[in-house]
């Protein structure tokens, strides 16, 4: 059945907002993880532009590190906490360059010791970044796999643990950008597109 559904989204190919582009495009684990710290508690409206005035700033996390923080701040506003994400990208841009010469950890325990890095976003890191098995879990994702009914948990982490005791590994990379895509034009939390979904039969309904 999963085989099929993940099929079944790829060939919908359906519209990927540009900030989903644009991460699909990087293939530099720091560019994936100051992106991603963007998107946090932010639309991906707002996270795409903001991302694109922030690396006008810098690149690498040697560059970042001397970027002034109201500098960046005003680049990345209205995102959301832009103030305390600045801060944030500018520290963990330090910690990279001068204490972990310049690489970007590849372990997700190693990661999540960043301020303000969770597992949503070191899995991403890890799996874009470094193209390793690994599921982010966001609200997406999260949602959709329940609405399935193909698990049933109450927290994005919950359903990332589950999904890596159920979900077939080869799917791991991918099932991210499908739902987020997915969830963003069909799935929608608030009155979904049932009668659009190419996947509605294998669907439990579970809202």
């Amino acid at each position: 059945m999963i085989d099929e559904l993940v099929q079944r989204l790829k060939d919908a190919n359906q519209q990927k907002s540009e900030f989903v582009h644009l991460m699909d495009s990087f293939k530099d684990p720091y560019l994936v993880l100051i992106a991603c710290i963007l998107s946090l508690r932010t639309n991906d409206r707002t996270t795409y532009p903001a991302t694109l005035r922030m690396l006008e700033l810098a690149k690498t996390p040697k560059e970042m590190k001397s970027v002034d923080v109201k500098d960046l701040a005003r680049a990345i506003y209205p995102v959301g906490f832009y103030e305390n994400k600045a801060e944030q990208i500018i520290e963990l841009s330090r910690q990279i360059d001068e204490e972990l010469g310049g690489k970007v950890p590849d372990e997700i325990d190693e990661l999540c010791k960043f301020k303000g890095v969770g597992r949503k976003t070191a899995n991403l890191v890890l799996s874009r970044g470094f193209n390793k098995p690994a599921i982010c879990v966001d609200v997406h994702v999260h949602r959709i796999f329940n609405r399935l009914g193909y698990v049933h948990t109450k927290t994005p982490e919950e359903t990332e643990f589950a999904l890596r005791k159920k979900l077939p590994v080869k799917h791991w990379i991918d099932i991210n950008t499908l739902l987020v895509t997915h969830g963003q034009n069909i799935c929608k939390p608030i009155k979904p597109k049932c009668n659009e979904c190419p996947i509605s039969e294998f669907c439990s309904k579970v809202l």
